[in-house]
């Protein structure tokens, strides 16, 4: 059940990363220019509060490191290749193991 779970937010952000690839190649075709949507302007769009809450929360930890070189890059990243990532992992975590070839299992 837990794989399962795992497999299916995988598939959906695999979906909602080649969603945002086209939207901004598409973007950039109209633009002939290259855009990417960051992290960060996709997080405000969908609920800014939230990103202004977790700053605070994030500087407590570490002296303030994990917010400024680790989070920053994060948010300025293209949001495709972020939640693709998090979408490929999500469906390796969640894999069949393979069966072992001349063992018997119990």
């Amino acid at each position: 059940m837990i794989r399962f779970l795992f497999r299916f937010i995988g598939v959906l952000c695999l979906a909602a990363a080649f969603i945002l690839l086209i939207y901004d190649g598409t973007k950039s075709i109209a633009a002939n220019n290259l855009y990417f949507t960051s992290v960060q302007s996709l997080w405000e769009l969908i609920n800014a509060t939230s990103l202004a809450e977790m700053k605070p929360q994030i500087q407590a930890y570490a002296n303030g490191v994990l917010w400024d070189p680790l989070m920053l890059t994060l948010l300025a990243a293209p949001s495709w290749s972020v939640i693709g990532i998090l979408g490929v992992l999500c469906v390796l975590v969640g894999r069949k193991k393979k069966p072992l070839i001349g063992y018997a299992r119990p």
